[in-house]
Order: structure tokens, then C-alpha cells, then sequence
């Protein structure tokens, strides 16, 4: 990884980083790890979450994941919470880890995987490297933040600001896995 790599190409961007160092003014756009897997998940479903419109915490899946990422590497890591932005798991070694229970959607967790080293290295000028964790899966991988991830973190950033900032949430898509969500009730309305 290049030391504070320079590869931001839009000012809406520029904007953000800049308010999110200098913590007096008001960021364009409180972005979060959660916001970022909700991105690349269902657009429809971040505009529900940033609106304040939250599910239920208790329900098995997300008790389940919970459980997991609570009892995995325990021992080898610590909790950090960063600017109320992103919270972070620091393995022994240093790298950045996020745990989750199974590997059947891989964007989401690694895109909210690399926006915490996007933060750390373009926020804070730390450069870390990171470890996405399927613990019931046995599997491990290694994530860099490369110029080309960070161009996606950016186009990600800009997706989410438009997507919070709308008056309207995105248009339904049936998804595979849209039975599962704990937003269906309100989002088939």
C-alpha cells in the first residue's frame, strides 16, 4: 500500500474528507461501516436506515451474527470505535478485522471492510491492512487498500451521500435474498 495515497477525483469527496478532519464542522454526510454493506446490499434499504427507520436487533439473524462476531478471535483482538464512524476490530498483528457469519454475499462486507482502511488512511493518514473473518466457514481473507479499492470506496461514498440525501428511497428490486429482510414488511408496502 502506497503511504496516504492521493486518489480522489471528486470534490464531493474532497468535501468529506475535509469535514471529517476537522471535527467542528458539520460532515456532508455521517457515513457508517453499517451504511456501506447497506449500499451494497439494497440501496433501499440504507435510505430506510438513514432515515431512522431501524429493525429489529433482536431477531434471530442478526442474535446469530452477533454471537459470532462477539465469540471469534476474542482473545486475539481488540474494539475500537473511531470518530462514531466506524468500529473496528484490531487483530494482535494490527491488521483490521470484520468478522461475519457466512461468505454468500462477499461485496458487502469487504466494500465496509475496505471503508475502514479508506477512513484509517485517508482521515487519520493510518495505513492498516485488514482480515475478512468467516469463522463458521474456516476462512480467512487478506484485503489491502489499493488505489483502484479506493476509487470504489469513493464511488461507494458518492452513492451512499445521494442516496440519504434523497427525499424519496430508491425504486423496489427483487432481490434473492428480499424474504429475509427485516425491512419487507415496510419496503413491498
Amino acid at each position: 500500500m502506497t503511504p496516504s495515497l492521493s486518489y480522489s477525483k471528486s470534490s464531493q469527496i474532497d468535501e468529506l474528507i475535509e469535514s471529517e478532519r476537522e471535527p467542528h464542522r458539520e460532515p456532508i454526510a455521517r457515513i457508517t461501516g453499517l451504511m456501506v454493506q447497506y449500499y451494497h446490499v439494497c440501496e433501499r434499504e440504507l435510505w430506510f436506515m438513514s432515515k431512522g427507520i431501524d429493525i429489529d436487533r433482536d431477531t434471530p439473524n442478526i442474535q446469530r451474527g452477533s454471537h459470532v462476531d462477539e465469540k471469534s478471535y476474542r482473545d486475539s483482538r481488540r474494539s475500537f470505535s473511531i470518530d462514531g464512524r466506524i468500529a473496528l476490530d484490531i487483530l494482535d498483528d494490527g491488521d483490521v478485522m470484520e468478522v461475519k457469519v457466512s461468505s454468500t454475499l462477499e461485496k458487502p462486507p469487504r466494500m465496509q471492510l475496505l471503508y475502514y482502511l479508506w477512513y484509517l488512511d485517508r482521515i487519520h493518514n493510518v495505513e492498516k491492512t485488514g482480515v475478512l473473518a468467516y469463522p463458521k466457514e474456516r476462512s480467512r481473507e487478506r484485503v489491502e487498500l489499493t488505489e483502484e479499492a479506493a476509487i470504489d470506496v469513493e464511488e461507494t461514498l458518492e452513492g451512499i451521500i445521494e442516496i440519504v440525501n434523497s427525499e424519496r428511497p430508491p425504486a423496489l428490486e427483487k432481490k434473492p435474498y428480499c424474504d429475509a429482510c427485516l425491512y419487507q414488511d415496510i419496503c413491498w408496502l
